[in-house]
């Protein structure tokens, strides 16, 4: 079933996420409902407050990412089929000098720009199957990961650009929570309380 994706200004994308157990109510639903939501409005990630939903759950699919001809062959390999669900993840660690990408996001449509992180990271989470894992990724891989990890704990990427680009967007983000965008899938805005 595909959600409607929570849009900026919404309380649900300040919290941080609680951890969950396997036992939590129809999880397998629930994931699969994700991946639904997320392929249908183009998405490489989705995090369960985007949903509306303020706990540690979040998953990834790069594929889209592995045809960018700018990529060399090993990170193209690297993006191709790389998809996976993250379970009450945290970041060990992030290391290398931050470097700049375009970024955007599910929740914050039509606004694109340059976010600096780490090249890398270690992770530990729990697979859908509740399986810990603890694994080391970089470059893009990281860096999606990272995105879709600071929705967990309450942080979008535009806290992420300077005080001057924040006050530039300001405008933008005010039309967006009041639901004033054309996007091409199901949304709920935080000052229009029903889903479009």
């Amino acid at each position: 079933m595909i959600l409607p994706i929570v849009a900026y200004g919404d309380p649900v994308l300040r919290k941080v996420g609680k951890e969950i157990t396997a036992d939590y109510p129809k999880l397998d639903e629930l994931i699969n409902n994700m991946w639904e939501t997320m392929y249908n409005a183009h998405g490489v990630g989705l995090a369960a407050p985007q949903i509306g939903l303020p706990i540690r759950l979040f998953l990834v699919d790069t594929t889209p990412f592995s045809d960018d001809e700018e990529l060399t062959e090993k990170e193209q390999k690297a993006l191709s089929g790389f998809k996976k669900v993250f379970i009450n993840a945290k970041i060990a660690e992030e290391t290398g000098d931050e470097w700049d990408f375009n970024e955007g996001c599910l929740s914050i449509p039509d606004v694109r720009e340059d976010v600096k992180r780490k090249p890398e990271i270690t992770i530990n989470y729990f697979d859908e199957n509740f399986q810990e894992r603890t694994e080391t990724y970089d470059g893009l891989l990281a860096r999606v990961i990272q995105h879709e990890y600071d929705h967990i704990q309450g942080v979008l990427f535009t806290d992420k650009l300077s005080s001057l680009k924040k006050r530039l967007l300001k405008s933008r983000l005010d039309k967006i929570s009041k639901g004033k965008i054309n996007v091409d899938y199901k949304m709920r805005f935080p000052q229009i309380k029903k889903a479009r």
